[in-house]
């Protein structure tokens, strides 16, 4: 995690936490079993992490992210358009995935059983009073095969 204080926060309620540069981990090779996390590839290269993640993970070790999906339109322009970038407090170096050109990346990497899955239409803006009737018409949208690639987020699983 980048934020400091929410990792004071977790080691409060964790036995093992290990903080350190991702790219320069300290864990020997494959004796991971799984490498878990949400809203964290896109801050980073993925030339660089995947090669790191595929080294730390056993055989058949797992890697599962949630990650913002670059075919939302929202997130398009979010992380395209400089001016709207910084107005809504990206990094230079964020971006999102599309989950095509993720899945070659992965192989690439040597992994494999690859799963990325569009999912998610609830916007954090939304209304309280409009989240129920929206995760109604999210389980419908994510079933339709050309709406569901417009979600707001992946969840992206493979195996080492």
């Amino acid at each position: 995690d980048i934020s400091f204080d929410l990792l004071k926060k977790q080691k409060t309620q964790s036995k093992k936490l290990f903080v350190m540069d991702v790219e320069k981990t300290a864990f020997k090779q494959r004796t991971i079993d799984a490498v878990i996390g949400s809203s964290i590839l896109h801050h980073l290269d993925i030339d660089k992490i995947f090669p790191v993640i595929s080294e730390m993970l056993k055989p058949k070790g797992k890697l599962i992210f949630a990650e913002p999906n670059m075919l939302n339109p929202q997130i398009l322009i979010q992380k395209n358009i400089p001016f709207i970038k910084k107005m809504l407090g990206d990094t230079p170096d964020e971006t999102a995935f599309i989950r095509f050109t993720l899945e070659k990346k992965l192989r690439q990497y040597g992994f494999s059983n690859i799963q990325i899955r569009p999912f998610d239409f609830l916007h954090p803006f939304i209304p309280c009073f409009l989240i129920k009737p929206i995760l109604k018409l999210q389980n419908i949208l994510e079933k339709l095969p050309i709406a569901k690639e417009i979600a707001g987020s992946l969840i992206i699983y493979a195996e080492k």
